[in-house]
């Protein structure tokens, strides 16, 4: 699915889990949990706002090399 067109500034659910080291499914418990909001595309191909996924990167960091 990595071949959709996508707004600048967004990741695919396949980019994000990439960007995060985790699963799809570990990326929809996030959305789940409200650590993650979807910011376009569609309910079966949703994007995630780089800059979010960034940040939740960064917060993740510190926790993965305690």
């Amino acid at each position: 699915m990595e071949s959709q067109i996508i707004r600048p500034g967004h990741l695919t659910a396949h980019q994000t889990a990439r960007v995060l080291g985790i699963t799809l499914d570990g990326v929809r418990q996030l959305v789940r949990r409200g650590r993650l909001t979807r910011s376009g595309g569609s309910p079966r191909q949703p994007w995630y706002a780089a800059a979010d996924v960034a940040a939740l990167a960064a917060k993740r960091a510190p926790a993965a090399s305690a």
